[in-house]
């Protein structure tokens, strides 16, 4: 039976600061691969694999929601990356890598969540077998869940502290940091469901009115009368949900709309992306 090589501690050390795997996960890797770096990375990337597979049904509802623009101003990136725990979100490590994941979305710009997984972490690895990695390192369920981008003349990123919450905001024409930190709070704050009420969706519209029907017939009124009540209903779903007809939360006396017009007349949200953890 060939004898495995005898590996060193210097050489252990290294493979666990190439990977961030545990030390006795590095040892043994080495072990098996008869002291081939290469080999050996391979070894515990198949381990988090395993890690993966086995954790598949695991709630990883836990973990970062990152807002970054570029450095024209004019592409925001939204993304989430999860994790089982809240103690492995606060982790240094795991922040770190988040951060990349973000940093590499406004870089490459990814058409969607499958693309991004398949883009160059760094020279070596893809980001898919980055989560992998990350998963055998951390021993978690870790996954990007969401992936969201607004491309305009000028975008916005508002982080709320902890991560939990955050939203980008594209306008028509570029903004003094005032004006971005007001829409973006409000967006944050007020969590509409879309820019204006040409914007809604119409199976949420649907649900709306069904909704006020509903609570027009439970209230006794006449139902001749149903279908007026049901559109002062909606008329108030899209002044309460939809962005530039909320009431501004710094001075409830006028609207977005009217808010970003007493700024400049032409001036307006085109997109907005919001994530929060729940």
């Amino acid at each position: 039976m060939e004898s495995k090589m005898a590996i060193t501690a210097s050489e252990v050390n290294k493979l666990r600061q190439q990977t961030g795997a545990g030390m006795m996960d590095c040892k043994k890797a080495l072990e098996e691969a008869n002291g081939d770096f290469e080999q050996a990375i391979d070894f515990l990337r198949k381990k988090g694999q395993k890690v993966a597979a086995n954790r598949q049904d695991r709630d990883a509802k836990e973990g970062l929601v990152i807002a970054r623009v570029s450095a024209d101003a004019k592409h925001g990136s939204l993304v989430v990356v999860n994790c089982e725990t809240d103690f492995v979100a606060i982790n240094a490590d795991f922040v770190a890598f988040a951060n990349t994941i973000s940093q590499i979305s406004i870089d490459k710009k990814p058409a969607s969540i499958e693309a991004f997984n398949t883009l160059p972490y760094n020279n070596d690895v893809t980001v898919s077998d980055k989560f992998i990695e990350q998963i055998g390192k951390i021993g978690e369920k870790i996954q990007l869940s969401y992936y969201q981008t607004v491309t305009a003349a000028n975008v916005v990123a508002y982080n709320h502290p902890g991560n939990k919450l955050a939203c980008i905001v594209g306008f028509t024409k570029p903004v003094s940091e005032e004006v971005a930190k007001n829409i973006a709070m409000q967006v944050a704050a007020m969590a509409p469901v879309a820019v204006d009420k040409d914007d809604v969706d119409t199976k949420t519209l649907e649900r709306e009115m069904d909704i006020a029907r509903e609570q027009a017939r439970a209230e006794g009124k006449p139902e001749e009368m149903i279908e007026k009540i049901a559109q002062g209903k909606l008329n108030k779903f899209y002044k309460e949900s939809t962005l530039l007809n909320q009431e501004f939360i710094k001075d409830n006396k006028m609207d977005i709309r009217k808010y970003l017009q007493s700024i400049d007349k032409d001036l307006t949200v085109t997109a907005f992306k919001r994530y929060q953890l729940s």
